[in-house]
């Protein structure tokens, strides 16, 4: 998530203090990534240094103002225009979770699969729930269909989740099935070995022929 960029498209509406800045950010995305005061001070201390952000005064309550320079804007063009870029995508706890139980000495890995489901489906549920009572009345205005978006995005995410611990169980269920049905592997004779069977087989042939 770009708490940079965030605060970039907030200040172009117009000036923003930091707590301010704090409290739309957090309307316009449901609360589902809180921010803290410190993190907007640091975000803005490190706009500023870039030249994409400038101190504009003080408002009535002696607050600093911040606004978005044209470097900013620039900026700003450039990473709604942009891709978000999937070729390095960050680390999943929940991915490296299940690597990490495959062939683990005492972890049921099945166990691991349906506790997660398990909290998915409900997260799920959950975020149904919020959308559903968002939709009871038309948004009224773009924070509200921010937020829409948001928790929309929470649904499809959680139900992709879901599908893929289904195929995980299911590629593990085969796994086992194959493995149980492969005969059991034993040493080969060695040349030596198979050398010395044969003349003893002709023998024990040749002497049932003569009886």
């Amino acid at each position: 998530m770009s708490i940079r960029h965030g605060l970039l498209a907030l200040l172009e509406r117009g000036p923003r203090y930091g707590s301010q800045l704090r409290t739309e950010f957090e309307s316009r995305t449901g609360s589902t990534w809180p921010l803290n005061v410190g993190q907007v001070y640091t975000t803005l201390s490190r706009l500023e240094r870039d030249g994409l952000v400038a101190q504009d005064g003080e408002d009535d309550q002696g607050h600093a103002l911040y606004s978005i320079s044209d470097a900013g804007r620039t900026e700003l063009r450039t990473w709604f225009e942009t891709p978000v870029d999937r070729s390095n995508p960050p680390r999943d706890e929940l991915a490296i979770k299940l690597a990490m139980a495959v062939g683990a000495p005492g972890v049921d890995i099945k166990a691991v699969i349906q506790a997660q489901r398990h909290h998915t489906v409900k997260a799920m549920q959950d975020y149904t729930r919020l959308k559903a009572r968002s939709l009871a009345q038309a948004p009224a205005n773009r924070d509200e269909v921010a937020w829409l978006l948001v928790v929309e995005q929470l649904i499809f995410q959680a139900e992709a989740e879901a599908r893929w611990l289904d195929h995980c169980e299911a590629r593990l269920i085969r796994l086992a099935e194959a493995a149980a049905t492969e005969p059991a592997e034993g040493p080969s004779p060695g040349p030596a070995a198979r050398t010395t069977a044969r003349p003893a087989a002709r023998s024990a042939a040749r002497s049932r022929t003569r009886r």
